[in-house]
This record gives structure tokens, C-alpha cells and sequence, in this order.
């Protein structure tokens, strides 16, 4: 046993080999984990030595783990079903390669004004598709020296017939989408290929773009901070990239216009989402919401803090992290009553109680640099799914206040909702949706049964050779991380690269300490400015020779991890060094913001990252290029987006005419030459040692974002191996996985040994699944309160788009009038009175404080025009008609053409404020029935209920506020005219407070 310990490679100690032969049948402890018993580890370790292939001996007793990985992760589909049914159609745009490269790039070009005369005569886009693809795969060969392979073909094909193409990491999926959307372009409808943020979106746009720019389309691209005037260009293109967020806000945003200028989208035809689970299920939980300032924020929030951090759980209040939620104890409610000096928390006129629970939501369930982290005076959200900073978001309800007073940072204005939508029913709005992503077969029922979408597995170009390890699972976190940190000592001893992924910022934080201890080098990936800067530079490098990266979250990060390193993006980086600072104009100096990152001074990269010093040789190519750009270009003239632009465009393959370019991209190519002698011999010694071997650290809350980290290893048939690293105490585990779990925790005193156990399989599986269907009811759930709110909105919103464009809004505002006159008439004297106790007086008096013009209106008079019910409410319309046209005529004679304007600026404004004060009310509502279930009556059904009647209740008070506004106007100031449409100076003063009803419509572009 000892003999056997010292040839071992693992730090575990010897322990627990003696607990290997423990007659325990159902429950065994193994250093198996570690890589097969002792004398196969020696043995492999002599074969590294001696250069020998390893070939790995699998330890007889099969890990019993390993089912968990075995049938939960690996989908049974590979694809060779989808394979075979598109087969035809792939041999057909084969068949057209050899015509298609006899063409010379203007006839390539010309292929495809031919194609939409096709499309515009009636031709199906199905029955152009091959001659399309054919075009495309010719195009991308000659611009970006990339020719799609048949899988790739095959991906196109499922996205135009309006699927969800699973496609694993590294397979070209960016490259994929130009294919369906070339096709759907040449309708001219548009095209909008979605991504997750924006550096996708651009990287996208300048790289694959240039293939349909080759081809004579025109692509667009849409960033934050653009204008109104470049959004609109940009959207006019046949396509255009852009990410989930700026095109779900502009929609609302352009539901918020008050003039035709401002609207910026065009009408949607077809789709293709990037990472489509990530936004159509992460993102999903959380609607967008435009909200515009509320009231100036209170004092009780720091009080609120002080009071819940003097609080102790389970004393004062209880926690359940599983619904999110807290609740005040008897305890609690007679102690913050007694320091407040109130009789009631729940005091309307107070509403002491909302502030204790969100301070202390934000004292147990939002934690520091796991939820949020804090820059400068900021307290910025950070994405659990992606691992980045979600700029300019902020949580509502007052939630965010409470965090920002639990830090002791100012605490920013509330806000009240303006719009808003929630991403499925944005995306049902589109005819022909489609997407692509790495992981969605474990979500399809999900994709079936709210978007339709079906999800089709797109076989891999070449077979898959990672291996996934079974878990090992710890007792405590203490043993985990140990373990974490063994397994990564002992990959970088072998040279293999370790990617591992960790939750949470803190985490990444912890772990990187540790390997300091262990002096092992390494790059952190997390939501800190610092690292986010270095992102593409720290991804693309990540499959050098003993590189470890540590990463929280690997989703749509975007960059692939190829062996050795990518020479062609450190070429990239070091023309990046020597161009930039000569041709970027420095920031002014006065450049102070808290929401924005500090300017980067400097693009020097760190020198170990290059495989090698550039030789005197290319390094006078570089620095010719170089001057020949600032000579150009002029020196230090050029903003820091301009410059990535075009340095972008010389590193790829794009045709161009300009010397400067052409200079760079000589040289750029000269380096990347320079460079792959050497990553592509360490691609040997790397693919030699093993591959990339991820280490997960935690299981998500769902199989998907664990199958993104695994999907970064083993990419185009690289060899490759994963591994997940489990303790007990795991938040997924403690908060679902029940009492099996519970008691195995107890059952367990050794921190350090990994527990093998037939039962915790079974257990880490169903808290698994059960959270997973815990987050899909919750989404079904908001997709279903929402959908009552979505044919409510598509009501509003398509009258408000009806007044926005109408010329002429007369017909409205008559029918406005006639429905009034109809609810004043039946408020004062209702059908089913006889005429002789008929109210005249009443109904009169309530007609003139609506419209002044009906002054001649007498008792005697309606009841010798009205001897029925019928008869009066039709003379009431008739006069209310009479009233309005009268109206217009007084109006026009002092000015002419104000009517129009003020009828628009009236209709337009009340739909504002009432839908405003509408999703209010709704809110509250939908909090208020969620209680009715304990009283047998569905939540939903009394939600839908009230909602309806909410909603009816609005529309009437629009019409009636606006036909009394347009019967009470009179335009006394001249100089008030242009007012109504005084968008633009209204949008200037945006946070201005006023108390007239131009202000109601302000808040609506003044933050998203």
C-alpha cells in the first residue's frame, strides 16, 4: 500500500486507498478520480516520459458516476438522421461548386441581383436555396479564405426551414448564419441576425459580414449610444447584426415615439438568433422593462439597511433561497415597529414593510462580486449565465436601492415602468424565427411548447473524442477546492491546458489565490473591468502548452479555444500594439464617469503571451505598415472603435483597393507566418499531453451551462477530457436536493475524500432536474401572465402606431366622441329607467363640464327630440359630432393646421400616461391573485379577469380624456403652436419635472 502511494501522482493521501476496500456495499470511497489506480498512474507517467502514446487503462470497478454524465449529458442523437435527410440537397450545392468558381467575382456578384428578380417573380426562397448556398460557400472561400463544410450546409438549411440548429462549439456556427440569411435577404424584406452582446455583434458584422458585402448586399450593424438617424440606416439594410437587448428596446422605444422621426425599426420578417438558448431561456426570466424616474429616493432605505443588518436570521426573519424570497417573523414585525415608532409595517400611507424586506433580500439573497459588483459609486448587476457586467440594468421594485444602501453608495432615483415586454413575446412577433447554439436538445420541450420551435442536432464535422470524467463528489467545499487545485497541479505538470469554470466572481477570486499558493500561473476570466478588457486575449490563448484559465461562465463568450494558440489573433494583438496609441486620439482630460470604464491608455500586451520575439524582418514590415497608417490616416486622428474597425478589416480576407490596408494585411499575415511555425508545434505537444481538460467546480442550474463549459474542449475532433468537481454544500444541492442529500451530509465527517455512491447519483441527478423544471414553470409561468398583457399591449401599441402615422385622426376622435357621449348617458340614466324618471338635470350638468359648447341643451329640449332611450342616446352622438367638427372650425380660424397637431400630441400622450399608470395597477394585480390560490380559485384565470377589466376601464378613459381635452382647447398663446410637436426640445430636457401633460410622454426616452 505504501509502495503503491508513492508512485502515485495525487496528492490525496493515503487514507483513502484503505478506504477502497471497505466491504460497505452501498457506499464506497476511491482516489479514483485522480486518473485509475496508483500503478496505471506510475505507469502512464513513465510513458510521457519516454514519449511513448499513453493509452489510458480504465479501472475495472466502472466509477458509478458515471451514469450521470454517461445518459444525463450525452444527447443519443448525433446527427446522422439529419445528415441523411438533407443529404440530396447538400449533393445538389455540391454539384454547383465547380460552376460556381469558374465565375469571376463580378459575375459572383451578379448572381445575386438574378436571384432576388427570382425571388420578386413569385420563385419559393426553398427552390433558390441550393443555387444560394453555393453562391455563399464560393464567396466566403475567395473573402474570407473559409468554405463552408456540408455540416455547415446542413445548419444553414435547418435555420431557414425556421428551427433551432444545436451545432457543438468550434463547428463554424457564426459562418453558418450568413447562409439562411443571404437567402431570406433577397425577398428585401430584412433579415436580423440577434447576438448576445456587442462585441459579438461586431466582430460578426466586420468579419462574416464581408461575405454578403461581397456579394452586394448591404449589412448593418447596431451598437449602444448610436443615434436614431443611424439605428434607422442600419436597420434598412438586408442585414443586420444585432444584440437581443438594443432590439428589444428599440421596439418599445419606437412604441414610445410621439413623432414619425423617431421610429427607427422596420417590420420584422425572418431571424436567426446566436446562443438562442441563452437569450430565449436565461434571458427570459427577466422582461425588458424602459422605465423613466419616479420620485426622488427616501431616506428608509439606509434606515431599512441598518435595520436588517442588526437583524438575525431565523430569529427576526426566514430565508427561502429556493423562491427567492423572505419573511418577516412575529418576532421581526414587533421589533422593527418598535424602533420605527409605527403601529403597522403594512401601512399604506408608510409602506414601511416593502423597504425591511428588500433590505434584507439584499442582506441574505444579493451578494457582492456573486450577484453584483461595485465600481466606483455604482453597484452594477452582474449576468449569472454569462459572467459579465449587464451595464445600465437595474433590479426593480426598489431592490436595487436597498443594495446600493447596503454598500453605502448613493442610492440612485426609483423608477416607474414605461414599457415593457418579455423576450418570448418579442421574438413571437417575428414570421419565420430561427437560431442556433451549442446546447438545446436538453431544453426542447421548452423551445416546442412556448416558441414552436423545433431543435434538430447538426452532426460535428469531424467525430468527437472528448472524454467526460465521472463527478466526484465532496462533503465540503474545504475538500473540493482542495481536490480543484490537485487536479489542476497535476494537468499543467503534464502541459496540458486547463480551462475551469467557476460561478461566481468570488469563487474565481478564491481559486486564483490558491494557485498563487501553489505557484502555478494562470489568467482569470470574470466580470472585473480589468479582466473584461483582456476577454478575446485571455479566451484565445487559453489552449496553450500548461495555460490554466480560470472563467466564470463560459457562455457566448465567443471566441474559440484552439490548441497551441491562435497565431492569427496574437498576430492581430501585436500590429494592435505598435498601430493603436499612433492613431487613436487620446480622451480629453476632463473625461470623469463613474458608468463608463476608464480609457485605455496603453495596448501594450503582455510579452509572454507571443509565441516568440518577431524577427527584425517582419518587424520593419510591421512598423512600414504601420507609418504608411499614420501618414494616411493622420497621426493620433481617429476614435478607438474607428481604429478596431479597420484594423479588423486588414487582418481578414476582404477584397480591398486601399494601400493602407493592403500594407497592414501584408504584414499581418507576414507575422501570422512567423508565428504558426511555432503554436503549430505546440499543437503537437498539446494534442500529445491529452487536449484542453475542463474542470467544472460546480453543477449549474441547468445541464445546459455545464455542457458549455464541457463543449470548450474536444473541438473539430481535438482530443480533449472534462471533469466536475461537486461538494455537498453547493447551492444547488443544498437548496433542492432534498433530504436524501441532507442526511448524506450528516452521514459523512471526512472533508477531503470524494464519496462514490449509487444514491447520491441518483439524488445529484434529481436535484438537477428538479431545478430545472423549477426555472421552466417559472418562465411558462411569466410567459402566461404576460401573454394577457401582450394581446393588451399589441391593442395599444397598434393604436398608438394608427394616431402616430394617420394623417387625418377626424374618424378617431368622432368615434371617441360617440362612445363618451354613450358612458355619459348610461353613468347618469340607465336603460332600464322609464322616461318619466329621467334625470335630465344630472345628465345636462355632466355633459356641459364635458363640452361647453351644448350650453343650449334644456330638459324640455331633450324630451321633445327623445321619447326613447334609443332616440337620446343617438341625439347625444349627433350633438357630440356637432361639438367637435364645431370645434375644429373655431380653432382653425385662429390657427390654421393646430387641430391636427393637437389632436396627435392628445391621443399620443394619454395612451402614454394611462398605459403607464395601467402596467402599475397590473402589477399589483398580478401580486394580489397569487394569494386567491388558497382560496381554490386560479391565480391565472382571476389575473386574466381583472386584467380585462382593467384594461377596458383604460380604453375608456383614453377616449374620454381626450375628447374633453379637444373640447376644452383653446389656443390662447400664440407662441405655444409649435409646442405639440416639440419633440425634439421635450427630448433635451428629458428629466425636466413639470407638472403640464407634455412631461408624460419624457421619461419614456430617458433611460432604457
Amino acid at each position: 500500500m505504501e509502495a503503491a502511494a508513492a508512485n502515485s501522482a495525487s496528492l490525496v493521501a493515503t487514507k483513502s486507498l484503505n478506504f477502497r476496500r471497505d466491504p460497505c456495499s452501498r457506499l464506497k470511497f476511491s482516489s479514483n478520480f485522480l486518473g485509475g489506480n496508483p500503478i496505471q498512474r506510475s505507469k502512464r507517467r513513465e510513458n510521457i516520459a519516454t514519449g511513448k502514446p499513453s493509452r489510458r487503462i480504465l479501472p475495472p470497478v466502472a466509477a458509478s458516476l458515471g451514469g450521470l454524465l454517461g445518459g444525463l449529458f450525452k444527447g443519443t442523437d448525433t446527427g446522422e438522421g439529419t445528415r441523411k435527410k438533407y443529404a440530396d440537397v447538400v449533393a445538389l450545392v455540391n454539384r454547383l461548386e465547380p460552376e460556381m468558381k469558374r465565375l469571376s467575382d463580378s459575375e459572383l456578384r451578379e448572381k445575386t441581383s438574378i436571384l432576388k428578380d427570382r425571388a420578386r417573380n413569385g420563385e419559393s426562397l426553398d427552390s433558390l436555396l441550393p443555387e444560394a448556398f453555393a453562391v455563399v460557400r464560393e464567396a466566403s472561400a475567395r473573402v474570407l479564405g473559409l468554405r463552408p463544410f456540408d455540416v455547415q450546409l446542413i445548419g444553414g438549411m435547418v435555420l431557414h426551414k425556421g428551427e433551432i440548429a444545436e451545432m457543438k462549439t468550434g463547428e463554424g456556427k457564426t459562418l453558418v448564419a450568413i447562409l439562411p440569411a443571404y437567402l431570406n435577404a433577397l425577398t428585401g424584406k430584412g433579415v436580423h441576425v440577434v447576438t448576445v452582446n456587442d462585441y459579438l455583434a461586431r466582430r460578426d458584422c466586420e468579419w462574416v459580414g464581408q461575405v454578403p458585402r461581397f456579394l452586394g448586399l448591404q449589412v448593418g450593424l447596431i451598437q449602444q449610444n448610436m443615434s436614431s438617424e443611424q439605428r434607422r440606416e442600419n436597420y434598412l439594410c438586408d442585414i443586420t447584426y444585432v444584440t437581443n437587448s438594443e432590439l428589444g428596446f428599440d421596439y418599445l422605444r419606437d412604441n414610445l415615439a410621439t413623432s414619425l422621426d423617431e421610429l427607427v425599426l422596420r417590420g420584422f420578417n425572418y431571424c436567426v438568433i446566436d446562443e438562442v438558448d441563452s437569450i430565449l431561456i436565461d434571458e427570459a426570466r427577466t422582461p425588458l422593462i424602459i422605465s423613466g424616474p419616479a420620485e426622488k429616493p427616501s431616506e428608509r432605505y439606509y434606515k431599512a439597511s441598518k435595520i436588517a443588518s442588526a437583524f438575525e436570521r431565523d430569529i427576526h426573519y426566514t430565508v427561502d433561497e429556493k423562491q427567492k424570497t423572505v419573511l418577516l417573523s412575529e418576532q421581526g414585525y414587533q421589533d422593527a415597529e418598535e424602533i420605527l415608532e409605527v403601529k403597522d409595517l403594512y401601512d399604506p400611507r408608510e409602506q414601511w414593510a416593502s423597504y425591511i424586506l428588500n433590505a434584507i433580500k439584499a442582506k441574505e439573497l444579493f451578494l457582492r462580486d456573486v450577484n453584483y459588483i461595485v465600481r466606483g459609486k455604482e453597484v452594477l448587476i452582474v449576468d449569472e449565465f454569462t459572467g459579465r457586467v449587464m451595464q445600465g440594468r437595474r433590479w426593480s421594485d426598489g431592490l436595487h436601492q436597498a443594495v446600493e444602501a447596503k454598500e453605502g453608495v448613493e442610492i440612485q432615483n426609483e423608477t416607474i415602468t414605461l414599457a415593457s415586454i418579455s423576450y418570448q413575446n418579442f421574438f413571437l412577433q417575428f414570421p419565420k424565427l430561427c437560431g442556433m447554439t451549442g446546447t438545446a436538445a436538453t431544453e426542447s420541450t421548452e423551445f416546442e411548447s412556448i416558441y414552436k420551435l423545433k431543435v434538430t442536432v447538426v452532426p460535428t464535422n469531424k467525430p468527437m473524442l472528448r472524454k467526460d470524467e465521472s463527478d466526484v463528489v465532496f462533503r465540503s467545499t474545504t475538500g473540493k477546492w482542495r481536490a480543484v487545485v490537485v487536479e489542476i497541479a497535476r494537468m499543467h505538470k503534464m502541459g496540458r491546458p486547463v480551462l475551469v469554470g467557476t460561478t461566481s466572481v468570488e469563487q474565481s477570486e478564491s481559486l486564483s489565490e490558491q494557485l498563487k499558493e501553489a505557484d502555478i500561473p494562470h489568467e482569470v476570466l470574470n466580470a472585473k473591468p480589468e479582466n473584461v478588457e483582456r476577454e478575446a486575449e485571455i479566451v484565445a490563448q487559453s489552449g496553450r502548452l500548461g495555460a490554466v484559465t480560470i472563467a466564470t461562465n463560459m457562455a457566448g463568450r465567443g471566441t474559440d479555444i484552439i490548441l497551441g494558440g491562435n497565431a492569427e489573433f496574437m498576430a492581430r494583438l501585436k500590429l494592435r500594439e505598435m498601430l493603436m496609441p499612433r492613431v487613436v486620439k487620446p480622451v480629453e482630460g476632463t473625461f470623469v464617469s463613474v458608468k463608463k470604464l476608464p480609457p485605455r491608455k496603453s495596448w501594450k500586451v503582455n510579452e509572454d503571451l507571443f509565441p516568440c520575439s518577431l524577427s527584425k524582418e517582419k518587424n520593419l514590415l510591421a512598423e512600414e505598415a504601420v507609418n504608411l497608417a499614420v501618414q494616411t490616416w493622420g497621426q493620433r486622428s481617429l476614435t478607438e472603435i474607428e481604429a478596431e474597425e479597420r484594423l479588423s478589416y486588414s487582418c481578414e480576407k476582404g477584397p480591398t483597393g486601399d494601400p493602407v490596408i493592403t500594407k497592414l494585411r501584408e504584414a499581418f499575415l507576414k507575422i501570422v507566418e512567423e508565428y504558426k511555425v511555432y503554436t503549430e508545434e505546440e499543437k503537437k505537444k498539446v494534442i500529445a499531453s491529452g487536449g484542453l481538460h475542463v474542470v467544472g467546480s460546480e453543477r449549474h442550474e441547468s445541464r445546459r451551462i455545464d455542457n458549455q463549459l464541457r463543449g470548450r474542449s474536444g473541438r473539430q475532433g481535438d482530443p480533449g477530457s472534462s471533469r466536475f468537481f461537486l461538494s455537498l454544500e453547493d447551492n444547488l444541492f443544498r437548496i433542492f436536493g432534498g433530504d436524501r442529500i441532507q442526511g448524506l451530509m450528516k452521514a459523512f465527517r471526512v472533508e477531503d475524500l470524494p464519496i462514490e455512491s449509487q444514491m447520491l447519483t441518483k439524488s445529484l441527478d434529481e436535484a438537477q432536474r428538479k431545478v430545472e423544471n423549477y426555472f421552466f414553470d417559472i418562465r411558462k409561468q411569466l410567459f402566461e401572465y404576460d401573454e394577457v398583457l401582450n394581446s393588451q399591449r399589441d391593442r395599444i401599441y397598434a393604436e398608438r402606431r394608427q394616431a402616430l402615422q394617420a394623417d387625418n385622426l377626424q374618424a378617431l376622435i368622432l368615434e371617441y366622441a360617440e362612445l363618451t357621449m354613450d358612458d355619459i348617458l348610461e353613468a347618469n340614466i340607465g336603460t332600464d329607467v322609464p322616461r318619466e324618471s329621467w334625470d335630465l338635470e344630472k345628465l345636462i350638468s355632466k355633459l356641459l363640464q364635458y363640452c361647453y359648447l351644448l350650453g343650449d341643451l334644456t330638459p324640455d329640449l331633450l324630451r321633445s327630440k327623445c321619447s326613447t332611450y334609443e332616440e337620446l342616446g343617438e341625439y347625444l352622438r349627433q350633438r357630440g359630432r356637432e361639438a367637435y367638427l364645431e370645434k375644429i372650425e373655431i380653432v382653425e380660424k385662429e390657427a390654421p393646421g393646430l387641430m391636427k397637431e393637437a389632436e396627435k400630441f392628445l391621443v399620443l400622450s394619454n395612451i402614454d400616461r394611462l398605459w403607464k399608470e395601467h402596467l402599475q395597477a397590473i402589477k399589483f394585480v398580478q401580486q394580489a391573485v397569487s394569494l386567491r390560490g388558497y382560496a381554490q380559485r386560479d391565480p391565472l384565470i382571476e389575473y386574466k379577469l381583472e386584467g380585462y377589466n382593467l384594461f377596458l376601464e383604460m380604453m375608456a378613459q383614453i377616449r374620454r380624456n381626450v375628447i374633453y381635452s379637444i373640447y376644452q382647447f383653446k389656443p390662447v398663446m400664440v407662441q405655444n403652436k409649435p409646442q405639440p410637436q416639440g419633440d425634439k426640445s421635450r427630448r433635451k430636457s428629458k428629466n425636466r419635472e413639470s407638472n403640464s401633460d407634455t412631461s408624460e410622454v419624457e421619461p419614456a426616452q430617458a433611460s432604457s
